[in-house]
Parts: C-alpha cells; structure tokens; sequence
C-alpha cells in the first residue's frame, strides 16, 4: 500500500501495482522422455541383426570407429522405431487418397539428420540406411547431404562467404527445397547436386537421380533450421517442412573439438597429400603447426556455426542422440507424442 496525502490534508491509501508475476513452467518438465543406454537396448526386443562385422567397419568414419555393440544396443532399436514410423506414414498417406478419391502412388518417407561438423551424422546416416532397407526385401532407402547443395565456391567468394561456408547463407535453400518438394510429392527422377570434399566445391553439372525411394534420409548441418517468419502472416516453408522424422545429434564443444583435430590430422597424412586436394598446402605442415591451423579453424568457423545456428535446433528434432567420449551414445531423447 502506498500513503497519499491530498490537498484536504487527509490521508488516503493507494494500492501499488505490481508487475505480473508469470508462471514458471515445472522444473521437472521436458517434451521429452529420456532413456539410457540400458533402457533403449531393452527396446531392440527381438530386432535380428543384419549387418556382419565387415559391413560394420566399412561404415565407420575417420574419426569414428564404429562397433557391433553400439549397433546392438543404439541403432537397432532405432530402426525398429523408424520402420514403425516409416509403415504408419505410408498408411496415413495411403488413407488421405482414399478419402481424397485417388490412386496415385507412394509418397518416401523423408529423414532429417542434424548436427555439428565432426559430429558422426554420415556414419549414423550410413548405418540406419542399410539398416532400415532391409526392414523389407522391396524397400529402397536413399542418402543425400546437403553439401551439395551448398552455393558454388565462386559464388561464395562472390558474397563474400567463402568464411561462413556450412553456415546458413552459404546454401542454396530454394533448390534444396524444391529438391524435396519433387520427392515429397513422388516425382520420379529428381535431381540431386553432388559435392566433392577432395575439391571442396561443388560438382559442376555432375547429378545423383533419386527416384522415388521408400525412404529419404537427409543429412546436414542446419536441416533443422527454421525459416524467417514472413511479413503479414506469409507462409515461409522451411528444410524440415518435409521431414516425417528428425535426429539431432549431440555432443559437448570441447569433445566435437577434439573430433575435429583429430580428422584434420587423418586428411593431413591421407587425402590432403595429393597435390590436387583443395587443403594440399596443409599437407607440409609440421604437427604442432597443423593442429593450430586445426583449431583456428574450429574455434573462428566451426564452433562460432555450431553456437549461432546448429545448436539452438537441437529442441526441433524428435529424437536426440547425446553423445559421450569415442562417439559412445550414452543418452537418448525422444519427443513425446
């Protein structure tokens, strides 16, 4: 209460207003639930295991070893999990004609893969390709990354992007997304862009056709990044408009820095040694000097990326893959329905 004295002499009171207080949601409240690694090994139930120890090592990365266990307790149970989301999909596509009055044909199934660089999404792309394709004997499953459709590099040097290669405005978004609009649609034949990391650019007039697969996965960096709103209430459709499922894949800073090194190092001793290689000139570096070049690279592009634009979509996908030491999955988050 506040005292008021008014011009009679009397005293009157005034009640203070005070600032709204708004409610905080409950400290315990996640969209959603978490499980760990024993948990989700549990939900393989009687999944059989379909990839042989050669077919395992042939898809680990370069920093990345990938073993049978990780496969048993994580991704097994995953592809359990997309192929009941992949069939109802296709039943609720299959219904919406029926009410519609059509008959046309199927309509892929679209997986996102988000993450840092260095992160492991081609692996785990790779590993839940093979996996979900032999769900079904028919079932086609396609891979793309969104490198390709990264702007050419003299278009970025042209805008001035050749720094922020990988960050949002280095890519040709439209095209990716009339890319997925033909897919979604089940247009045969679409036309997919290719990137070389040999060059670092992308391919000029080379293509990959994806024809009406099953199933899409799409991995990249800012799959998962939303759009702009537009002025007056505009629809503004984004990447993940076109995605049925969603993974991000997570891990602390300081360990995707050691990942990062620790690959820049590998390409230095293998891929970056031939002359033609576009990071050649850091083939004749001594070590000390090429793992400062490493993380100078990390720290003023990477790592500023990961911060501003891949991490804060982490909240949009429907499943979260939280990585520890060695690329170990030791947690995971799936969205509630």
């Amino acid at each position: 209460m506040k005292r008021l004295r008014k011009a009679t002499g009397k005293v009157t009171f005034q009640r203070s207003r005070k600032a709204p207080v708004k409610p905080q949601p409950p400290a315990n409240l996640s969209a959603y639930q978490s499980f760990t690694r024993k948990e989700w090994a549990r939900l393989r139930a009687d999944t059989p295991m379909t990839l042989d120890d050669t077919e395992i090592e042939r898809m680990s990365g370069i920093t990345q070893r990938l073993y049978r266990k990780e496969v048993e307790e994580i991704y097994l149970p995953l592809s359990r999990l997309l192929d009941l989301q992949v069939q109802a999909s296709q039943r609720l596509h299959h219904e919406r004609q029926a009410f519609f009055g059509k008959t046309d044909g199927k309509m892929p199934f679209i997986l996102g893969i988000a993450g840092s660089v260095a992160v492991g999404k081609s692996t785990s792309a790779r590993v839940l390709q093979a996996l979900l394709a032999r769900w079904s004997e028919d079932r086609r499953v396609e891979l793309i990354t969104t490198d390709g459709f990264l702007f050419p590099n003299r278009v970025l040097e042209e805008r001035g992007l050749m720094q922020r290669k990988g960050f949002p405005e280095s890519y040709d978004t439209h095209r990716l997304m009339a890319f997925l609009n033909d897919v979604k649609a089940g247009r045969p034949n679409v036309a997919a862009p290719l990137y070389s990391h040999f060059s670092y650019d992308v391919l000029d007039g080379e293509e990959r056709i994806i024809d009406r697969p099953d199933v899409l996965i799409v991995e990249g960096l800012n799959v998962l990044q939303p759009a702009h709103l537009g002025k007056g209430g505009e629809a503004s459709p984004f990447v993940s408009d076109y995605f049925d499922f969603s993974i991000y894949l997570d891990a602390a800073p300081e360990l995707l820095e050691d990942w990062y090194v620790t690959r820049f190092l590998r390409l230095r001793q293998t891929a970056f040694r031939d002359p033609a290689a576009y990071f050649h000139r850091y083939a004749r570096l001594a070590d000390a000097e090429a793992r400062a070049k490493a993380l100078d690279i990390w720290r003023s592009i990477n790592l500023l990326n990961f911060n501003d634009n891949i991490l804060p979509t982490r909240p949009r996908a429907d499943l979260i893959l939280v990585k520890g030491k060695g690329h170990r999955i030791e947690r995971i988050e799936l969205r509630r329905l």
